[in-house]
């Protein structure tokens, strides 16, 4: 069950970038905790969790059919936000980001024709679906309330609920 190089380069690119992923939303963490966000910081650590889990399963594919993993270069993740509202607009960018990447590594899989990749990057298809449709929400309902001090910490508390089986 060997995969075509092409591919097992491809799938490693995208190791690589789903641990960048990870990073990106530490940082985000880490803007939203110094906002005094907490609920919000404590979201961005779980998708920084989640991320890692995707590098693995990625990680594991190629393990699974005798490749050896091989980490690139990670920079670190150039953060400007300054609210809120920034951080989740970065966090969607990266988000239609990895979409792509996962939507090319499909179309490379089938122009290989290599179909035991499909079942991975069909669940990833889906997953990256619901991601970007998790976080424009979230974005859509800040947006909303604008300046509101309290819809804003009401949103902090909702996200900071969240748990690992979310």
């Amino acid at each position: 069950m060997t995969i075509p190089a092409k591919l097992s380069e491809a799938f490693n690119r995208q190791v690589t970038a789903e641990l960048e992923a990870s990073l990106v939303y530490l940082q985000l963490s880490y803007v939203l905790n110094d906002l005094g966000l907490v609920g919000m910081s404590s979201w961005m650590k779980l998708q920084a969790e989640e991320e890692l889990t995707h590098a693995q399963m990625f990680a594991d594919h190629l393990m699974d059919r005798d490749v050896v993993p091989t980490i690139g270069a990670i920079d670190a993740p150039a953060i400007s936000a300054k609210t809120a509202i920034e951080a989740f607009e970065a966090s969607l960018a990266h988000e239609r980001k990895i979409s792509g990447m996962i939507r090319e590594l499909a179309a490379l899989a089938q122009d290989e024709r290599d179909f035991d990749s499909r079942p991975l990057l069909d669940t990833f298809i889906s997953e990256q679906i619901e991601e970007e449709s998790t976080v424009k929400e979230i974005l859509d309902r800040l947006r909303l309330i604008g300046q509101d001090g309290s819809g804003l910490l009401r949103i902090d508390a909702e996200l900071g609920s969240r748990t690992t089986e979310d």
